[in-house]
């Protein structure tokens, strides 16, 4: 099942209400047992899976919108498993990956296919893809090939590690830039002070937050903000011109992805908390 949701300008999205806001930035239901899940957005043409085997291994597949013989025959992917211990076999090679273990995907790889170890605790596989125009090494990356970033204090509540998995300086891509970031316990906020970065859409996927919390995500133009909330696993969209920013009523983690322009991570309009509207 691959779901299509479409690019609307910041005056179309300054006039939505709630199921429509949902509606159009909100991937409610990527992963489900047992099934490979996926949303293709017209925000630079990103293509983003939730893959959960359980007994069987699983296929990525081929959707009808990218019209190719196999999905990244043009693509680069960034791979994250946000469940229980699982493998990625691709390339004639099985790469197993433990919670929040990533890979990199390079263009040209015809069969992927997904495990789980205990389908009772099965992996759960967030699967990033965007378009891509070179050649580059499918990738395990491991802990000491990740860039480590400490954000925030405690005093403001927004104390969080940052994980750069696919970086320029660090396994490379085309066009993906990718990793995650853990919120610390007695933190609640993330990517605040907040910004926007005009040539890239960013995806967030929110996990490992319990079933009874939520996390507020705040988006729109800095003057003209709206918001989303949020559950576990799910995704959000995040519009080149928007910004991203949210807190948690309990401890979460997030995946966040980008695609466009550049792969620069500094390259971002920082906005000025006292003019968010």
């Amino acid at each position: 099942m691959t779901i299509t949701k479409y690019a609307h300008s910041p005056n179309a999205v300054a006039a939505m209400k709630t199921d429509e806001l949902r509606s159009s930035f909100l991937m409610e239901e990527l992963f489900a047992a047992g099934e490979a899940r996926s949303v293709y957005l017209h925000h630079d043409r990103i293509l983003a899976f939730g893959v959960v085997p359980l007994d069987e291994p699983l296929e990525l597949p081929t959707p009808d919108q990218v019209r190719a013989e196999f999905v990244l025959q043009r693509r680069e992917a960034g791979v994250i498993n946000v469940g229980g211990p699982g493998t990625v076999h691709v390339g004639g090679e099985a790469h197993e990956l433990a919670h929040v273990g990533t890979m990199y995907l390079g263009r040209g790889e015809r069969e992927v296919r997904f495990s789980s170890a205990d389908p009772a605790n099965p992996a759960a596989f967030y699967v990033f893809t965007a378009t891509s125009h070179q050649d580059l090494p499918t990738t395990k990356i491991t802990p000491d090939m990740t860039n480590v970033v400490e954000l925030g204090d405690p005093e403001n509540a927004n104390r969080r590690t940052l994980n750069q998995c696919i970086y320029e300086g660090g396994t490379r891509s085309s066009q993906i830039a990718f990793g995650f970031t853990q919120v610390h316990s007695g933190s609640a906020w993330n990517t605040l002070p907040a910004h926007t970065h005009d040539r890239r859409t960013e995806c967030y996927l929110y996990f490992d937050l319990a079933p009874e919390h939520r996390v507020f995500h705040v988006m729109g133009e800095p003057q003209e903000t709206r918001h989303l909330v949020v559950s576990n696993r799910q995704l959000v969209v995040s519009p080149s011109w928007s910004v991203h920013f949210g807190a948690g009523t309990g401890p979460y983690t997030f995946v966040w992805a980008t695609a466009g322009e550049n792969t620069t991570y500094n390259d971002m309009d920082p906005v000025d908390t006292t003019l968010v509207r």
